[in-house]
Order: structure tokens, then C-alpha cells, then sequence
């Protein structure tokens, strides 16, 4: 019965089976490229390849590491010279704790000291003092009203020609304006006539006890003030049209009339004698203004 073809090859007479090496008959010795017992040998220079590949991944490894550790140094260096930028020998992490003392570090002996200087308090708002009856303590008459014999006014030269005082407000105003003043209680009214060329201004100002009252007057004006003759100036402004102006400051309020002085009306086209109107009014707001500027330095000072 044969067991198929590849089994031992057995000899028929009786000497041994085995060559001279001691090897069974049909086996290969163990060297390269054969095979040993129980099947091929080792593949040497596949693993000789893998080794070198080993070898070469692992200087690549040290490559990396050398180099991160370089540029880990680099970056301390870059670090400390930011920290000493400034001129500092070093960074210090000296504890906050291990400072001297606040008690310990003495000032600076040539640093000046902090003066204070009392200062008066600022006068009190003019308008205070011309509102109101109660403050308005000033001497009031036309001399303190009206001062000086020139003035000038917005560029335009005035001289003064004539003062009145009226203690019945009504006798120096016309039909239209005496009763609003009887009305309000009028106190007095101070009027002045300025001159410049041809042209004449009578300026009032009437006295009631508060600013209210001056306001209420000045809402209910109806012309007009009576024109103030004297001196140089003859008769104005009486049976001709003229300028006109109505205002108040304070417990003031204060009128005009303008036109020429030879008789002729002064309509709505006459620019000079509309402008002698508001330099008059001008003035009069000035000199009520000046009269609470005055009472309020005069508070300041203590007087």
C-alpha cells in the first residue's frame, strides 16, 4: 500500500537511512537559505532592512527632541531680556511679603507740602439785588442813574441835555403808558434827554417794588413816554411820529422815545433815529445792571 509520493525514502536492505552528517536522508543542513526542522528559516535581510529602519526613526527622534529644546531655550533668552527692558539688572520673585514695611520708607524731605488759601466766597448775581425792593438799598436818583454829561454809546457820541425825577409816574407818560404805571405802582420815573446832531432820545426808567411787576409792565406797554425838553434841545417829538422802545431788568422797566429836533416826523424809514432809540434803551439796561453789579461787590467786601 503505498501512503502517496513526498514520505521518507526508506532503503530496502539493511544499512542505515542517514548520510554521513548525521542529518536524516533529504534534509537540507541549516544554512542560509535552507530550511530547518518543521519549516523555512529566518528572512536575514528583511531584518537586517527593518533594523536599519529602527536605527533611522530613532536619530530622527533625537533630532526633534534637540531641536524643541533648543527653541525652548531660545525662548527663556527672549523672556528675560523683555523682563530686563527696562534697565533692571533681573526679574525679581521676591514675595510681596518680605517688602519693608510702609512705616519704614521714609518720604521724600524736599517734597513740597499742600497749602491751602481760603477764598472769599463769589459776590452774589446782580439781578439779586435790582429785583427785589427788599435788597435794592442803593441811593436811587437820577444823578446815580444818569452820571455823566457824554456818553457814547454803540459808536455813537451822546451829550446830555436834561434830568427830570417824577414821583407821579403818570404826569411824565402819555395817555397809553400812564395808566399801566399807575396800574403797577410806580414808584418814581427818572428820565434823561441825550442829543447827537439833530437827533434826541429821552430815556425813562420807572421803579416798582419787584421784577414781576417790571415784567407785567413791560407786557402791557402803550406808547409813549413823554419826551424830556431842556438845555439845547427844544420841544420834540409831541405832535409828530417818533421811535419808540419798551423794556425791564430787574425791578426796572425803562422806555424811549427818538426824533429830530426840527420838528420832523420820524417814521419807519428813519434808520438814525430807530438806532438813537435802542442806544438809549441800551444804556439804560447798562446803567440798572451797573447798579446791581455795584450792591453785589459792595456784599462781597462785607460792606
Amino acid at each position: 500500500m503505498s501512503f502517496g509520493q513526498g514520505g521518507p525514502g526508506w532503503g530496502s536492505q539493511g544499512g542505515s537511512g542517514w548520510n554521513s552528517g548525521g542529518n536524516p536522508e533529504g534534509w537540507n543542513s541549516a544554512g542560509p537559505g535552507g530550511s530547518g526542522p518543521g519549516g523555512p528559516g529566518p528572512d536575514w535581510a528583511a531584518l537586517a532592512e527593518q533594523a536599519e529602519r529602527s536605527r533611522a526613526r530613532r536619530r530622527r527622534w533625537l533630532m526633534a527632541g534637540g531641536g524643541a529644546l533648543a527653541t525652548a531655550a531660545i525662548a527663556g533668552i527672549v523672556a528675560v531680556a523683555v523682563v530686563n527692558e527696562d534697565g533692571s539688572s533681573g526679574a525679581s520673585d521676591k514675595p510681596s511679603d518680605s517688602l519693608p514695611p510702609a512705616k519704614d520708607v521714609s518720604p521724600t524731605s524736599d517734597a513740597p507740602e499742600p497749602t491751602f488759601k481760603d477764598e472769599p466766597p463769589p459776590p452774589p448775581p446782580p439781578r439779586d439785588f435790582i429785583s427785589d425792593v427788599k435788597r435794592d438799598k442803593a441811593p436811587l436818583s437820577a444823578k446815580t442813574l444818569y452820571p455823566t454829561e457824554r456818553v457814547t454809546i454803540n459808536g455813537h457820541p451822546y451829550k446830555l441835555a436834561k434830568t427830570d425825577t417824577s414821583k407821579n409816574c403818570a404826569e411824565a407818560a402819555h395817555a397809553g403808558l400812564g395808566p399801566v404805571l399807575t396800574r403797577n405802582n410806580c414808584t418814581a420815573l427818572y428820565r434823561a434827554t441825550y442829543t447827537n446832531k439833530d437827533l434826541a432820545v429821552t430815556v425813562g426808567i420807572a421803579v416798582f417794588k419787584d421784577a414781576r411787576t417790571a415784567e407785567k409792565v413791560k407786557k402791557e406797554y402803550q406808547p409813549n413816554l413823554v419826551a424830556l425838553p431842556g438845555g439845547d434841545v427844544p420841544d420834540f417829538c409831541r405832535t409828530v411820529t417818533c421811535r419808540t422802545t419798551a423794556n425791564s431788568l430787574g425791578r426796572y422797566a425803562y422806555f424811549t422815545i427818538a426824533g429830530r429836533t426840527n420838528g420832523q416826523p420820524s417814521g419807519a424809514s428813519d434808520k438814525k433815529a430807530q438806532q438813537a432809540a435802542l442806544d438809549g434803551s441800551n444804556y439804560a439796561y447798562a446803567r440798572v445792571l451797573k447798579r446791581g453789579k455795584e450792591q453785589s461787590e459792595a456784599a462781597a467786601k462785607g460792606n
